[in-house]
């Protein structure tokens, strides 16, 4: 299906090309979409193509180890992009692209890519800029894993999450929540528990509630809000749009 090269595509990146870089690649976009749990691309496979997550749609990339466990090493939403970024598909990925919340999404070939990039100079810009602030996100996370107990780690998660779905109900199970911050389920549970009783967040099947955002974020570390600024900071074209549009999400705490 041809992609409007004008129109909004539901993808902060795409959305922040001019007119002429978009051009380039807008007859090459395919629209896919993408149910939770699926598989965008294996540890191990060449990545021949990048993925645009649009409007909700959120990817995650997680390690998986000898015994079978995963942890979540990177969340991607609608203000970014998987896939071969950086080598245009010729090695093999590291990590696993896993749909952490399905929806629509936009694929292009790597190689594609890489021509329209070596036509514009703003485009390899964007795409440089981007791989800082991903690479950035990879180190703090990092940092956060080794430093910071699991509350603090998990309510950055649920703020990682909310930046890019934009609403308070993250629609996340426990067992997949348990997986991506690599902890028992049952551990998980009663640390929820912990975060309900402080009047944080909301449980149900299925979903978590945000009742209060600025409660969470003071309550977390500071990991979520330090790459956050730097990403706006370092994509402001990207982001600049995003934040005239935000509308505060806190709500009355629940009793």
């Amino acid at each position: 299906m041809p992609i409007d090269s004008a129109g909004p595509t539901g993808n902060l990146l795409l959305d922040a090309l001019s007119d002429l870089d978009r051009a380039l690649i807008a007859s090459h976009l395919e629209a896919v979409t993408y149910a939770r749990g699926q598989t965008v691309f294996e540890a191990g496979e060449q990545v021949a193509h990048v993925t645009f997550p649009c409007h909700n749609a959120v990817l995650a990339l997680v390690v998986t180890t000898r015994d079978g466990r995963i942890a979540e090493t990177a969340t991607i939403g609608h203000d970014g992009v998987a896939g071969g970024i950086v080598a245009q598909g010729r090695v093999p990925a590291f990590v696993k692209g896993m749909v952490q919340i399905g929806g629509p999404m936009l694929r292009l070939e790597a190689e594609r890519l890489e021509e329209a990039a070596s036509q514009s100079a703003s485009l390899r810009d964007l795409l440089t800029r981007y791989t800082d602030c991903f690479v950035a996100q990879l180190l703090q996370t990092a940092a956060c894993n080794a430093l910071h107990p699991i509350e603090q780690r998990c309510l950055r998660w649920f703020l990682t999450l909310q930046d890019r779905i934009g609403g308070d109900t993250l629609p996340i199970t426990h067992e997949l929540l348990a997986a991506m911050l690599g902890v028992q389920r049952t551990y998980l549970t009663r640390i929820l528990r912990l975060l309900q009783d402080q009047g944080l967040i909301r449980v149900a099947r299925g979903r978590i509630t945000i009742l209060d955002r600025p409660a969470v974020s003071a309550a977390a570390c500071e990991c979520h809000a330090r790459v956050r600024l730097h990403c706006e900071a370092v994509l402001e074209p990207v982001y600049a749009p995003e934040r005239r549009d935000r509308e505060p999400v806190s709500r009355t705490r629940a009793g």
